[in-house]
């Protein structure tokens, strides 16, 4: 049972989500809190190894949590149910509709869809933000904020415009994330 709600699941949210992983973070969320599969903080630790291992970020979330819940054959039908759509959806276009950008209508739908990404991609981040560095759970909880992580948090804004104002560029992400992981041991050891 557990396979098919896996499957049907990360199906949902793949044919669902607009904007790539980040855009289906809170769809993602949504579904694996309230089907109780891994907890806020769990989900938080996928989002990061998520975005710190190589692959698409919606690939390795439903590989992830499709292990988690179903072992290897969880991670493998999670990970089908969140590419199938987007495959079919590419195999239509580039089969059937070649020069599907030339119809206004497909041009409107898809600029009344950017604005909507945009504030699911924001949403997401002040929500994950409050939690983690607030320590904001749900309106009955107090908040208790956590002083490694907004000090993490600061130190590695600085770096980025010091960085930015310095080189006229934006640092590595690759550079950034390894500086934040050796925070992360700094701050909270091994």
């Amino acid at each position: 049972m557990i396979y098919l709600k896996l499957f049907l699941n990360f199906l949902m949210i793949g044919a669902l989500s607009f904007g790539g992983g980040y855009g289906m973070i809170s769809l993602v969320r949504e579904v694996v809190i309230s089907n109780g599969w891994i907890t806020e903080s769990e989900f938080l630790n996928f989002v990061a190894v998520s975005e710190s291992t190589p692959g698409p970020f919606a690939v390795n979330m439903a590989t992830f949590i499709g292990s988690t819940q179903g072992g290897i054959f969880g991670s493998f039908l999670a990970t089908l149910g969140v590419v199938l759509p987007s495959f079919v959806i590419i195999l239509l276009i580039a089969a059937i509709l070649k020069n599907l950008m030339k119809y206004g209508g497909v041009k409107a739908f898809l600029s009344g869809i950017r604005p909507c990404v945009i504030a699911m991609i924001l949403a997401t981040a002040i929500s994950m933000a409050i939690s983690i560095l607030l320590g904001f759970k749900d309106i009955h909880s107090a908040l208790v904020p956590d002083f490694k992580s907004i000090t993490i948090f600061i130190t590695l804004w600085l770096t980025h415009f010091g960085y930015k104002k310095i080189k006229k560029t934006a640092p590595s992400p690759i550079i950034m994330i390894l500086f934040s992981a050796a925070l992360g041991v700094l701050f909270w050891g091994i």
